[in-house]
Protein backbone atom coordinates (compact mmCIF):
# COMPACT_ATOMS: atom_id res chain seq x y z
CA UNK A 1 0.00 0.00 0.00
CA UNK A 2 1.28 3.47 -0.89
CA UNK A 3 2.24 5.83 1.91
CA UNK A 4 0.30 9.09 1.64
CA UNK A 5 2.51 12.06 2.40
CA UNK A 6 1.84 15.65 3.45
CA UNK A 7 4.64 18.09 2.75
CA UNK A 8 4.51 21.19 4.94
CA UNK A 9 6.73 23.62 3.09
CA UNK A 10 6.67 22.00 -0.33
CA UNK A 11 8.18 24.96 -2.21
CA UNK A 12 11.36 25.09 -0.11
CA UNK A 13 14.58 23.17 -0.65
CA UNK A 14 13.58 20.12 1.41
CA UNK A 15 10.04 20.13 0.03
CA UNK A 16 11.11 20.19 -3.61
CA UNK A 17 13.66 17.43 -3.04
CA UNK A 18 11.02 15.36 -1.24
CA UNK A 19 8.76 15.63 -4.28
CA UNK A 20 11.64 14.39 -6.44
CA UNK A 21 11.95 11.39 -4.15
CA UNK A 22 8.22 10.67 -4.30
CA UNK A 23 8.28 10.95 -8.09
CA UNK A 24 11.04 8.32 -8.23
CA UNK A 25 8.93 5.79 -6.28
CA UNK A 26 5.36 6.15 -7.58
CA UNK A 27 4.52 2.63 -6.46
CA UNK A 28 5.52 3.49 -2.87
CA UNK A 29 4.45 7.07 -2.19
CA UNK A 30 1.80 9.57 -3.18
CA UNK A 31 1.24 13.23 -2.34
CA UNK A 32 -1.79 14.00 -0.19
CA UNK A 33 -1.18 17.60 0.92
CA UNK A 34 1.14 20.42 -0.15
CA UNK A 35 1.60 23.72 1.68
CA UNK A 36 3.53 26.93 1.08
CA UNK A 37 3.81 30.35 2.66
CA UNK A 38 3.73 32.74 -0.32
CA UNK A 39 5.00 30.99 -3.43
CA UNK A 40 1.69 30.32 -5.17
CA UNK A 41 3.16 29.86 -8.64
CA UNK A 42 5.42 26.99 -7.64
CA UNK A 43 2.73 25.55 -5.36
CA UNK A 44 0.31 25.58 -8.29
CA UNK A 45 2.87 23.88 -10.54
CA UNK A 46 3.39 21.19 -7.92
CA UNK A 47 -0.36 20.69 -7.52
CA UNK A 48 -0.81 20.32 -11.29
CA UNK A 49 1.98 17.74 -11.45
CA UNK A 50 1.37 15.70 -8.29
CA UNK A 51 -2.40 16.11 -7.86
CA UNK A 52 -2.65 16.22 -4.06
CA UNK A 53 -6.04 16.11 -2.39
CA UNK A 54 -5.46 19.63 -1.05
CA UNK A 55 -3.07 22.59 -1.02
CA UNK A 56 -2.69 25.34 1.57
CA UNK A 57 -1.22 28.79 1.07
CA UNK A 58 -0.47 30.31 4.47
CA UNK A 59 -0.88 33.82 3.11
CA UNK A 60 -4.67 33.74 2.96
CA UNK A 61 -4.86 36.81 0.72
CA UNK A 62 -3.49 34.70 -2.13
CA UNK A 63 -6.26 32.08 -2.06
CA UNK A 64 -8.30 33.59 -4.93
CA UNK A 65 -5.24 33.71 -7.18
CA UNK A 66 -4.29 30.14 -6.29
CA UNK A 67 -7.84 28.93 -6.94
CA UNK A 68 -7.71 30.58 -10.33
CA UNK A 69 -4.42 28.84 -11.17
CA UNK A 70 -5.92 25.47 -10.20
CA UNK A 71 -9.33 26.03 -11.76
CA UNK A 72 -10.76 22.80 -13.13
CA UNK A 73 -8.47 20.51 -11.11
CA UNK A 74 -9.82 18.23 -8.36
CA UNK A 75 -7.58 19.89 -5.77
CA UNK A 76 -9.02 21.57 -2.68
CA UNK A 77 -7.56 25.01 -1.93
CA UNK A 78 -7.26 26.42 1.59
CA UNK A 79 -5.67 29.54 3.01
CA UNK A 80 -4.33 30.71 6.34
CA UNK A 81 -1.86 29.26 8.81
CA UNK A 82 -4.50 27.96 11.21
CA UNK A 83 -5.87 25.39 8.77
CA UNK A 84 -2.47 23.70 8.46
CA UNK A 85 -2.75 21.93 11.79
CA UNK A 86 -6.21 20.54 11.09
CA UNK A 87 -5.20 19.19 7.68
CA UNK A 88 -1.82 17.84 8.86
CA UNK A 89 -3.65 15.61 11.33
CA UNK A 90 -6.06 14.24 8.72
CA UNK A 91 -6.77 10.49 8.72
CA UNK A 92 -5.90 10.39 5.02
CA UNK A 93 -2.22 11.11 5.76
CA UNK A 94 0.39 8.53 6.77
CA UNK A 95 3.53 10.71 6.98
CA UNK A 96 3.87 14.43 7.60
CA UNK A 97 7.11 15.95 6.33
CA UNK A 98 7.56 19.03 8.50
CA UNK A 99 9.80 21.22 6.34
CA UNK A 100 8.53 24.68 7.23
CA UNK A 101 11.11 27.25 8.28
CA UNK A 102 11.50 28.38 11.88
CA UNK A 103 8.79 28.92 14.47
CA UNK A 104 6.01 28.61 11.88
CA UNK A 105 6.40 24.84 11.88
CA UNK A 106 5.64 24.37 15.59
CA UNK A 107 1.83 24.29 15.69
CA UNK A 108 1.35 22.12 12.57
CA UNK A 109 3.85 19.63 13.99
CA UNK A 110 1.98 19.55 17.30
CA UNK A 111 -1.31 18.89 15.52
CA UNK A 112 0.17 16.05 13.49
CA UNK A 113 1.74 14.52 16.61
CA UNK A 114 -1.55 14.68 18.50
CA UNK A 115 -3.20 12.87 15.60
CA UNK A 116 -0.58 10.13 15.75
CA UNK A 117 0.84 10.74 12.29
CA UNK A 118 4.42 9.69 11.64
CA UNK A 119 6.56 12.83 11.54
CA UNK A 120 9.47 13.18 9.14
CA UNK A 121 11.07 16.13 10.90
CA UNK A 122 13.11 18.63 8.91
CA UNK A 123 11.93 21.63 10.94
CA UNK A 124 14.48 21.39 13.74
CA UNK A 125 13.19 24.58 15.33
CA UNK A 126 10.08 22.77 16.62
CA UNK A 127 12.27 20.71 18.96
CA UNK A 128 14.59 23.62 19.68
CA UNK A 129 11.69 25.81 20.79
CA UNK A 130 9.58 23.26 22.65
CA UNK A 131 11.48 19.98 22.81
CA UNK A 132 10.04 18.89 26.14
CA UNK A 133 6.50 19.58 24.96
CA UNK A 134 6.97 17.90 21.57
CA UNK A 135 8.67 14.74 22.85
CA UNK A 136 6.14 14.36 25.67
CA UNK A 137 3.24 14.61 23.22
CA UNK A 138 4.90 12.14 20.87
CA UNK A 139 5.34 9.62 23.67
CA UNK A 140 1.75 9.99 24.88
CA UNK A 141 0.35 9.65 21.36
CA UNK A 142 2.72 6.86 20.31
CA UNK A 143 3.92 9.07 17.47
CA UNK A 144 7.11 8.17 15.61
CA UNK A 145 9.44 11.08 14.86
CA UNK A 146 12.02 10.29 12.17
CA UNK A 147 14.66 12.99 11.72
CA UNK A 148 15.39 14.28 8.22
CA UNK A 149 18.40 16.49 8.97
CA UNK A 150 21.36 14.56 7.60
CA UNK A 151 23.14 14.59 10.97
CA UNK A 152 20.18 13.34 13.00
CA UNK A 153 19.23 10.84 10.33
CA UNK A 154 22.79 9.54 10.61
CA UNK A 155 22.47 9.12 14.38
CA UNK A 156 19.04 7.54 13.97
CA UNK A 157 20.43 5.06 11.43
CA UNK A 158 23.40 4.20 13.66
CA UNK A 159 21.02 3.40 16.52
CA UNK A 160 18.69 1.07 14.60
CA UNK A 161 18.93 -2.35 16.25
CA UNK A 162 21.10 -1.08 19.10
CA UNK A 163 20.23 -1.71 22.73
CA UNK A 164 23.48 -0.38 24.17
CA UNK A 165 23.67 2.95 25.97
CA UNK A 166 25.03 5.99 24.16
CA UNK A 167 28.13 7.54 25.70
CA UNK A 168 28.35 10.44 23.24
CA UNK A 169 27.30 11.54 19.79
CA UNK A 170 29.36 13.58 17.35
CA UNK A 171 27.52 15.97 15.05
CA UNK A 172 29.64 16.84 12.04
CA UNK A 173 29.70 20.35 10.59
CA UNK A 174 31.11 21.39 7.23
CA UNK A 175 32.30 24.66 8.74
CA UNK A 176 30.40 26.60 6.10
CA UNK A 177 31.89 29.08 3.61
CA UNK A 178 33.97 30.96 6.21
CA UNK A 179 35.91 28.09 7.75
CA UNK A 180 39.33 29.36 8.83
CA UNK A 181 38.53 33.03 8.19
CA UNK A 182 39.57 35.57 10.82
CA UNK A 183 37.50 38.24 12.54
CA UNK A 184 38.70 41.02 10.23
CA UNK A 185 37.48 39.05 7.24
CA UNK A 186 34.13 38.25 8.87
CA UNK A 187 33.48 41.94 9.61
CA UNK A 188 32.97 42.62 5.91
CA UNK A 189 31.25 39.51 4.52
CA UNK A 190 27.93 39.96 2.74
CA UNK A 191 24.86 37.76 2.70
CA UNK A 192 25.80 36.72 -0.84
CA UNK A 193 29.15 35.48 0.49
CA UNK A 194 27.41 33.58 3.29
CA UNK A 195 25.00 31.90 0.88
CA UNK A 196 27.83 30.17 -1.01
CA UNK A 197 27.82 26.90 0.91
CA UNK A 198 30.68 24.61 -0.17
CA UNK A 199 28.83 21.27 0.02
CA UNK A 200 25.06 21.49 0.47
CA UNK A 201 22.21 22.95 -1.57
CA UNK A 202 19.87 24.31 1.11
CA UNK A 203 17.34 27.05 1.74
CA UNK A 204 18.43 30.62 2.44
CA UNK A 205 17.82 30.65 6.21
CA UNK A 206 19.56 27.35 6.93
CA UNK A 207 22.50 28.33 4.71
CA UNK A 208 23.10 31.49 6.76
CA UNK A 209 22.74 29.42 9.94
CA UNK A 210 25.38 27.08 8.59
CA UNK A 211 27.74 29.99 7.96
CA UNK A 212 27.32 31.24 11.56
CA UNK A 213 27.37 27.68 13.04
CA UNK A 214 23.95 28.39 14.55
CA UNK A 215 22.62 25.50 12.49
CA UNK A 216 24.90 23.17 14.41
CA UNK A 217 23.75 24.72 17.68
CA UNK A 218 20.14 24.14 16.73
CA UNK A 219 21.02 20.57 15.78
CA UNK A 220 22.68 19.98 19.15
CA UNK A 221 19.49 21.04 20.94
CA UNK A 222 17.40 18.92 18.58
CA UNK A 223 19.65 15.92 19.27
CA UNK A 224 19.18 16.36 23.01
CA UNK A 225 15.43 15.80 22.62
CA UNK A 226 15.47 13.24 19.83
CA UNK A 227 17.89 10.91 21.57
CA UNK A 228 17.40 11.75 25.26
CA UNK A 229 20.89 13.16 25.82
CA UNK A 230 22.60 15.62 28.11
CA UNK A 231 24.52 18.56 26.62
CA UNK A 232 27.79 16.94 27.73
CA UNK A 233 26.98 13.95 25.51
CA UNK A 234 26.76 16.04 22.33
CA UNK A 235 29.96 17.14 20.63
CA UNK A 236 30.33 19.09 17.39
CA UNK A 237 33.29 18.41 15.10
CA UNK A 238 34.09 20.26 11.90
CA UNK A 239 34.40 17.89 8.94
CA UNK A 240 34.79 19.97 5.76
CA UNK A 241 34.22 17.08 3.34
CA UNK A 242 30.69 16.36 4.67
CA UNK A 243 31.07 12.62 4.06
CA UNK A 244 30.69 11.40 7.65
CA UNK A 245 27.25 12.71 8.51
CA UNK A 246 27.53 12.00 12.24
CA UNK A 247 28.75 9.37 14.70
CA UNK A 248 27.66 7.52 17.84
CA UNK A 249 30.07 6.41 20.55
CA UNK A 250 28.84 3.65 22.85
CA UNK A 251 29.81 2.93 26.44
CA UNK A 252 32.36 0.30 25.44
CA UNK A 253 34.20 2.92 23.37
CA UNK A 254 33.20 1.59 19.97
CA UNK A 255 31.81 4.00 17.37
CA UNK A 256 29.40 3.89 14.46
CA UNK A 257 29.33 6.43 11.64
CA UNK A 258 26.90 6.92 8.78
CA UNK A 259 28.64 8.04 5.60
CA UNK A 260 27.77 9.05 2.09
CA UNK A 261 27.91 11.86 -0.43
CA UNK A 262 26.11 15.04 0.66
CA UNK A 263 22.61 14.64 -0.77
CA UNK A 264 19.46 15.45 1.22
CA UNK A 265 17.37 13.09 -0.89
CA UNK A 266 18.88 10.12 0.96
CA UNK A 267 17.71 11.06 4.51
CA UNK A 268 14.35 12.14 3.04
CA UNK A 269 13.92 8.76 1.36
CA UNK A 270 15.00 6.92 4.52
CA UNK A 271 12.42 8.81 6.57
CA UNK A 272 9.69 7.93 4.06
CA UNK A 273 10.66 4.27 3.65
CA UNK A 274 11.71 3.43 7.24
CA UNK A 275 12.26 0.70 8.38
CA UNK A 276 13.07 -0.37 4.82
CA UNK A 277 15.93 0.80 2.66
CA UNK A 278 14.95 1.28 -0.96
CA UNK A 279 17.35 0.85 -3.85
CA UNK A 280 18.47 4.13 -5.40
CA UNK A 281 20.47 5.31 -8.39
CA UNK A 282 22.11 8.09 -6.35
CA UNK A 283 25.86 8.61 -6.93
CA UNK A 284 28.01 6.37 -4.75
CA UNK A 285 30.83 7.44 -2.46
CA UNK A 286 34.35 6.32 -3.36
CA UNK A 287 37.19 6.39 -0.87
CA UNK A 288 39.66 7.02 -3.68
CA UNK A 289 37.82 10.24 -4.52
CA UNK A 290 38.16 11.36 -0.88
CA UNK A 291 41.55 10.08 0.32
CA UNK A 292 41.61 12.55 3.21
CA UNK A 293 38.74 12.93 5.64
CA UNK A 294 39.60 15.57 8.24
CA UNK A 295 38.12 16.62 11.57
CA UNK A 296 38.76 19.59 13.83
CA UNK A 297 37.21 21.42 16.76
CA UNK A 298 34.86 24.33 15.97
CA UNK A 299 36.06 27.85 16.67
CA UNK A 300 33.46 29.20 19.09
CA UNK A 301 35.29 32.50 19.54
CA UNK A 302 34.85 33.52 15.91
CA UNK A 303 31.53 31.67 15.54
CA UNK A 304 29.86 32.43 18.86
CA UNK A 305 26.41 31.22 17.89
CA UNK A 306 27.39 27.64 18.64
CA UNK A 307 28.41 28.59 22.18
CA UNK A 308 25.19 30.57 22.67
CA UNK A 309 23.14 27.55 21.59
CA UNK A 310 24.89 25.35 24.16
CA UNK A 311 24.23 27.97 26.83
CA UNK A 312 20.55 27.99 25.88
CA UNK A 313 20.43 24.19 25.91
CA UNK A 314 21.99 24.00 29.37
CA UNK A 315 19.62 26.60 30.81
CA UNK A 316 16.55 25.06 29.18
CA UNK A 317 13.05 26.44 29.72
CA UNK A 318 12.21 29.23 27.30
CA UNK A 319 15.84 30.14 26.62
CA UNK A 320 16.20 28.10 23.40
CA UNK A 321 12.93 29.64 22.20
CA UNK A 322 14.27 33.15 22.82
CA UNK A 323 17.54 32.28 21.11
CA UNK A 324 15.75 30.90 18.06
CA UNK A 325 13.46 33.93 17.73
CA UNK A 326 16.36 36.37 18.01
CA UNK A 327 18.32 34.37 15.45
CA UNK A 328 15.45 34.50 12.96
CA UNK A 329 15.25 38.28 13.34
CA UNK A 330 19.04 38.66 13.08
CA UNK A 331 19.34 36.44 10.00
CA UNK A 332 16.55 38.32 8.26
CA UNK A 333 18.30 41.61 9.06
CA UNK A 334 21.60 40.28 7.72
CA UNK A 335 19.94 39.09 4.51
CA UNK A 336 18.44 42.56 4.07
CA UNK A 337 21.71 44.38 4.78
CA UNK A 338 20.43 45.82 8.07
CA UNK A 339 22.98 43.96 10.19
CA UNK A 340 26.49 42.65 9.71
CA UNK A 341 27.57 39.03 9.99
CA UNK A 342 29.20 39.62 13.38
CA UNK A 343 26.11 41.46 14.63
CA UNK A 344 24.11 38.23 14.56
CA UNK A 345 25.51 36.73 17.80
CA UNK A 346 25.38 40.15 19.48
CA UNK A 347 21.64 40.42 18.78
CA UNK A 348 21.03 36.87 19.98
CA UNK A 349 23.03 37.19 23.21
CA UNK A 350 21.49 40.54 24.10
CA UNK A 351 18.00 39.11 23.59
CA UNK A 352 18.74 35.98 25.61
CA UNK A 353 19.95 38.09 28.50
CA UNK A 354 17.07 40.56 28.41
CA UNK A 355 13.69 38.88 28.07
CA UNK A 356 11.61 37.14 30.71
CA UNK A 357 12.68 33.54 31.37
CA UNK A 358 10.32 30.68 32.30
CA UNK A 359 11.91 27.46 33.58
CA UNK A 360 8.91 25.14 33.11
CA UNK A 361 6.93 26.62 30.21
CA UNK A 362 3.68 25.58 28.59
CA UNK A 363 2.63 26.31 25.02
CA UNK A 364 1.37 29.81 25.90
CA UNK A 365 4.72 30.62 27.50
CA UNK A 366 6.53 29.61 24.30
CA UNK A 367 4.21 31.83 22.26
CA UNK A 368 4.84 34.78 24.58
CA UNK A 369 8.58 34.19 24.64
CA UNK A 370 8.77 34.02 20.85
CA UNK A 371 6.78 37.24 20.51
CA UNK A 372 8.77 39.10 23.19
CA UNK A 373 12.13 37.97 21.83
CA UNK A 374 11.28 39.03 18.28
CA UNK A 375 10.12 42.43 19.50
CA UNK A 376 13.22 42.96 21.63
CA UNK A 377 15.61 41.85 18.88
CA UNK A 378 13.85 44.12 16.41
CA UNK A 379 14.23 47.12 18.70
CA UNK A 380 17.85 46.29 19.53
CA UNK A 381 18.64 46.17 15.82
CA UNK A 382 17.85 49.87 15.60
CA UNK A 383 20.72 50.64 17.97
CA UNK A 384 23.40 48.92 15.91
Amino acid sequence: MKKRIAILGSTGSIGTQALNVIESYPERFEVELLTANNNINLLAEQAVKYRPDAVVISNGSKVPELKNLLDGLPVKVYGGHNVLGELAGSDSIDIVLSAMVGYSGLLPAISAIKAGRTIALANKEALVIAGDLITGMAERNNTLIIPVDSEHSAIFQCLVGETNAIEKIYLTASGGPFLGKDIDFLKNVSSLDALKHPNWDMGVKITIDSATLMNKGLEAIEAKWLFGLQPSQIEVVVHPQSIVHSMVQFEDGSMKAQMGLPDMKLPILYAFSYPERLKTDFPRFSFTDYPNLTFEAPDTERFRNLQLAYEAMRKGGTMPCAMNAANEIAVEAFLNNRAGFLDIPVIIEKTMNSINFVQNPGLDDYHQCDSDARAYAGEFLKTL
